[in-house]
């Protein structure tokens, strides 16, 4: 089917918005996730978490900000918080499911935790209108966390 070219840029858009919309979709319906014992066995995502981006996402100012509160061993992160514990040897204290369950939602591990659920959306209390029902970080995102998480030995 040939469209009039002063119609492409409104069907490039309406195919963008729809692509976001579907992805959007999708990672609400993954949101779903099982905890077992002390740990979230199952990945959130079918996609593997690429530990480049989890360290990109945990030394970062913006989304993840673990920095804000955890030291990280990494000579090129700076300025990290000693709020939390340090993240040296992490992998070879905790398993993946449990560095996951942390990731999601620590109030689970400890209900007196201040670090911020992740991922878990219900039951949150003072949370902004507008960040109502939304995670910090997407499943994909948790899963790379995870993944450096993972390589901190």
């Amino acid at each position: 089917m040939a469209v009039a070219p002063s119609l492409r840029p409104a069907l490039a858009v309406a195919m963008v918005a729809l692509t976001m919309e579907a992805c959007l979709a999708a990672d609400a319906q993954s949101s779903a996730y099982r905890v077992e014992g002390d740990g979230i066995v199952s990945p959130l995502t079918s996609s593997a978490g690429d530990p480049a981006r989890g360290r990109a996402l945990m030394a970062g100012r913006d989304a993840a900000n673990c920095v804000l509160c955890h030291s990280i061993p990494d000579p090129a992160i700076r300025d990290a918080g000693d709020i939390g514990p340090a993240l040296l040897g992490v992998a070879n204290r905790l398993t993946v499911p449990q560095l996951r369950l942390r990731v999601v939602d620590m109030r689970q591990v400890n209900p007196r935790s201040i670090m911020p659920s992740y991922y878990r959306t219900e039951g949150l209390v003072l949370v902004a209108q507008a960040y109502q029902g939304k995670p910090i970080l997407t499943a994909q995102q948790v899963e790379d966390v995870v993944a450096y998480l993972s390589t901190l030995r």
